[in-house]
């Protein structure tokens, strides 16, 4: 049996060691922040799985592989909401719909009355909009609680506490997945500052992810059941800030009260705020220098591309045969 160490349980690395603990590997996990929680990036996310929206401003690899992260999740948690993904603007911002329609596929046009079928509470508050059927989200928190408990269930040895990566690597393979904090290492990395919201509004009800168009600050919005719904949007590169700044929290719920008045009512749970992890293309890759590999450099697309490249970096250790890939290399 194979001994690997993996150091930070964050979606990457909880997705890398579900992965090769499946594979047979014998699994040692390391993060110094201790169990899933608030001191990790990917805690604050919004669990879109939408590879066909992600298109507007990412490049095709990034569809091709998202495409197949809600079946995995699904597979390793059972927590995923197939329930597609539903793209709107107000009358004066079409333009940006059809800009997204462009860039985009995999959607269906729909007018108010379809609309209004696939939310009631947006009745007669949209003409137009873009319907992703084939997308999918899943709450973060759940899906890292979840992959944790499967591993340890699973026999996979966790420990709290620093790990070096140098130094664990002269003794054996080890996986760098620590996010933002491997910046000592991979010195071409970046931090994107990323802001979100939390909000109970039992007076709105929403089955799907809801993306409001809007020529500055586009809006996110997806449900976390019984009221309450999580809101993001921003993206400020080279932030060192760890509080969410008041213009942010502004536009977020003028531009949430623009999707339904009721949001106006909303009491506000918590505020958030992460560091994400990223390169200068926004894409991930995977590194290896002996038998040290590090993955990292997800961006906004941790719980879309963790699993593909987690299945890379199965394919990399077990000598299977891998897809090529221009963003992954050996030092």
């Amino acid at each position: 049996m194979t001994d690997i160490t993996i150091i930070g349980a964050g979606v990457a690395g909880l997705c890398v060691a579900r992965e090769l603990r499946d594979r047979g590997a014998n699994v040692h996990l390391y993060d110094r922040g201790g169990a899933p929680g608030a001191h990790a990036c990917s805690w604050w996310a919004g669990g879109m799985l939408a590879p066909y929206c992600e298109a507007e401003s990412a490049e095709p690899e990034v569809v091709r592989l998202g495409s197949g992260a809600a079946s995995w999740w699904q597979d390793k948690t059972g927590l995923v909401a197939h329930k597609g993904t539903l793209v709107v603007a107000l009358d004066r911002d079409h333009s940006q719909l059809r800009q997204f329609a462009r860039r985009t596929s995999q959607f269906d046009p729909v007018d108010r009355a379809r609309i209004a079928v696939l939310e009631p509470d947006l009745e007669d508050r949209f003409s137009k909009g873009l319907y992703f059927p084939s997308e999918a989200h899943i709450c973060p928190r759940a899906a890292l609680a979840s992959l944790f408990k499967s591993l340890l269930s699973d026999g996979v040895d966790f420990t709290q506490a620093d790990c070096d990566p140098a130094q664990s690597a002269s003794g054996g393979l080890t996986i760098d997945c620590r996010g933002y904090a491997a910046r000592d290492l991979l010195r071409d990395l970046r931090g994107v500052k990323g802001e979100m919201l939390m909000l109970s509004c039992p007076d709105v009800t929403l089955t799907r992810t809801l993306r409001l168009l809007h020529p500055r600050i586009p809006l996110y919005v997806v449900p976390r059941g019984n009221g309450i719904f999580m809101l993001g949007a921003t993206m400020i590169e080279s932030s060192a800030s760890t509080h969410v700044t008041a213009r942010s929290l502004l536009e977020m719920l003028s531009a949430a009260y623009a999707l339904h008045p009721a949001f106006g009512e909303a009491e506000v749970l918590e505020t958030g705020v992460d560091t994400r992890p990223a390169f200068a293309d926004n894409f991930p890759c995977v590194r290896r220098d002996g038998n040290l590999i590090q993955v990292n450099g997800f961006y906004r697309h941790g719980y879309l591309l963790a699993p593909a490249f987690a299945r890379r970096v199965g394919d990399m250790i077990f000598g299977t045969q891998q897809e090529g890939n221009t963003h992954e290399y050996s030092a």
